[in-house]
């Protein structure tokens, strides 16, 4: 497997699991950065390597009424913020062609959503300018056919690729996780992620907003280590119930360093034996 460097970061390659956390969605400065420092914290004391993420825009609401996210320009200076105020490397996504530049000009981790990952020319274009490229795997995607979108990408002349695990529709508004897609993905040869608390959203399941189990996220979480996965994925809110986005799958802040402490204890014992 090829690893794959975010900073002094290491991802991949049998490395400790990484941990890529942050709110849905910029709500504004003072929050990010609340969140980011509360991270840098538990990074500090944990040691776990750390990729902050937020959306500067949500283009994928279920209501056009819903809240987006400051936008492109405010919101990547938000970013840049918690790259130098807080000293965290920082993920976010990208849904459009005129994005992807200013966007690689100040994230360390370029995010293809899951709904265009199979949008070709959207995919190469990301994967051209970006430093890292973290696909999802779509919801209506089997595991083996993101080997295409692996091809892409390398094509494209990136083979800083992460792929990111985020459940598989089931019926309506709902998603199951097969776990054996973990490995499955794992043998194209790039570091995989599990996007445990998308997984436990229900897209559309509130009417003008998805709803969520939060709960159910830590158990996915625990199961997906236990695999041997690369990385988690998680968003975080101070107050899931008043988050501006995906609250009802949203981790508690105040919640998080023990179960990462369960994590990294799993990850550790997984990838000894392994290696």
């Amino acid at each position: 497997m090829r690893e794959v460097r975010i900073g002094e970061i290491v991802m991949g390659q049998g490395n400790p699991i990484v941990l890529i956390a942050g709110p849905c969605v910029i709500e504004d400065y003072a929050s990010t950065i609340s969140i980011a420092k509360k991270l840098k914290e538990i990074k500090t004391a944990l040691g776990i390597p750390l990729i902050f993420k937020a959306s500067y825009d949500k283009a994928n609401r279920s209501s056009v009424d819903s809240y987006r996210g400051p936008g492109l320009k405010e919101g990547l200076e938000i970013l840049r913020a918690v790259k130098r105020e807080v000293g965290l490397p920082v993920l976010s996504d990208v849904h459009r062609f005129e994005e992807i530049g200013p966007a690689a000009e100040i994230l360390d981790v370029l995010q293809v959503p899951a709904f265009l990952c199979r949008q070709t020319d959207f995919v190469m274009e990301v994967a051209r300018q970006a430093k890292v490229i973290n696909v999802k795997k779509g919801q209506f995607m089997a595991p083996w056919e993101m080997g295409n979108v692996v091809e892409k990408v390398k094509r494209a002349g990136n083979e800083n690729l992460i792929i990111t695990e985020r459940g598989t529709v089931f019926g309506y508004n709902n998603l199951v996780v097969d776990f054996r897609s973990l490995p499955l993905m794992k043998a194209f040869g790039f570091p995989v992620v599990f996007d445990a608390t998308h997984s436990v959203q229900q897209p559309g399941g509130l009417g003008k907003a998805s709803g969520g189990d939060r709960e159910m996220a830590l158990y996915l979480a625990r199961a997906a280590v236990a695999v041997g996965v690369d990385g988690i994925f998680c968003e975080v809110h101070p107050d899931p119930d008043c988050a501006l986005c995906d609250g009802p799958n949203s981790l508690r802040l105040s919640e998080l360093d023990e179960v990462i402490r369960e994590w990294m204890a799993l990850d550790g014992l997984v990838k000894a034996r392994k290696g």
